[in-house]
């Protein structure tokens, strides 16, 4: 839709005349269950009075905003990693007796069986569960000779969750876990219209990182709540925490670099436009800047005019169900109200409602030029 276009069909909602029927298809049906329709209409009521706050509060609501959503999803995506980790493991069993300890540097410390407990940026080794002076206690292999020895005195049945399956496992986990939390985060929390290929890149190198640290800070703990024999579920439960600790600090700067504020970066592409202009500079570094923060300012534009599309639909609803509830009070009036004030009620909700009908109409309009000039 040109610009042309756009002016013309706001022209156009400002000479329409709106019915109560208008109003009623913003909104959605409710469902014909009792308890859901309950939580539909408090959600409902909640988007009026948030986005009634983001007018009044922009810069305030946009960083509420996003590190809400920030950390609503970077926990969901832990707690999801978690219960993958629970059970994932038990898929690779087959490969629980295969050790992965690299680089082993001697931590000082000796499991219940005399082994030597190392520490290593990748720590899984492999976990015997066996009864020395008869107690049943954990002992570590951190080589194929060790696990050897040991699977030739006690079988495969005191052979754990851990090795190598376990350091698969975990790794999936993180993936997946990360795989959900992108697209979650590049389309609802940063709102982001930036090249996908290009941020997805720089997601899987947060990964990595994440990954390596997690696992350099794990290759201490792990040796030991192993040979305490702690449970496998409190150990992935631990590891899930500090994964997501880590992932969020990580992330958090990363989201910096490809989820920009497209706002903040258009200003600063003017600036620098400004002054390459001011101090001379040649035509063609002039040209290339030029075109620099012309795509700024339209990813700015892009973005703004989403949120305001998107904010003026949820005020809508708000409206439309403030005139309704007008509506139904002045029809069921009770004993001591004035039925004047009531009309008056559903007169101003309704000049409300149709008002909000426009400002929504008028950003959609506005968004879909945008959108089609980026």
């Amino acid at each position: 839709m040109s610009s042309e276009a756009a002016s013309e069909e706001v022209q156009a909602i400002a000479a329409k005349e709106y019915t109560a029927d208008d109003i009623q298809r913003q909104l959605k049906p409710l469902s014909e269950n009792a308890f859901l329709r309950f939580f539909q209409n408090i959600w409902r009521w909640w988007l009026g009075v948030w986005y009634g706050f983001s007018a009044k509060h922009p810069k305030a609501s946009g960083i509420i905003y996003k590190v809400f959503f920030f950390i609503i999803f970077s926990e969901g995506v832990t707690i999801l990693q978690f219960l993958i980790m629970t059970f994932l493991p038990f898929a690779f069993e087959s490969i629980w007796d295969m050790p992965f300890v690299w680089p082993a540097v001697a931590l000082g410390l000796k499991d219940a069986g005399g082994n030597v407990l190392n520490y290593a940026i990748f720590n899984e080794p492999v976990k015997f569960l066996v009864m020395i002076d008869g107690k049943e206690q954990a002992v570590l292999a951190s080589t194929t000779e060790q696990v050897k020895a040991y699977m030739a005195l006690y079988g495969r049945d005191a052979l754990q969750a851990s090795g190598l399956g376990n350091f698969i496992a975990f790794e999936i986990a993180v993936f997946i876990a990360q795989c959900i939390n992108f697209p979650l985060q590049r389309n609802i929390t940063y709102r982001s219209h930036g090249n996908p290929w290009f941020q997805a890149m720089w997601y899987f190198i947060g990964w990595v990182l994440v990954s390596i640290a997690t696992n350099a800070l794990w290759g201490i703990c792990n040796p030991l709540m192993m040979s305490w024999n702690w449970n496998e579920v409190v150990i992935g439960l631990i590891k899930t925490v500090i994964t997501g600790g880590i992932s969020m600090a990580v992330f958090f700067f990363i989201f910096m670099v490809i989820f920009p504020d497209n706002n903040a970066a258009a200003k600063r592409a003017k600036a620098k436009y400004d002054k390459m202009k001011e101090s001379g500079a040649n035509k063609e570094a002039l040209a290339k800047v030029e075109a620099k923060m012309q795509a700024a300012e339209k990813a700015a534009a892009l973005t703004n005019a989403e949120k305001d599309y998107v904010q003026a639909s949820s005020i809508v609803n708000s409206k439309a169900m403030a005139y309704f509830a007008a509506v139904k009070a002045k029809e069921t009036p009770k004993k001591d109200e004035d039925v004047s004030v009531l009309e008056e009620r559903v007169s101003k909700s309704f000049t409300e409602a149709i008002e909000a009908i426009k400002t929504k109409e008028e950003k959609e309009a506005a968004f879909e030029a945008v959108k089609a000039a980026a």
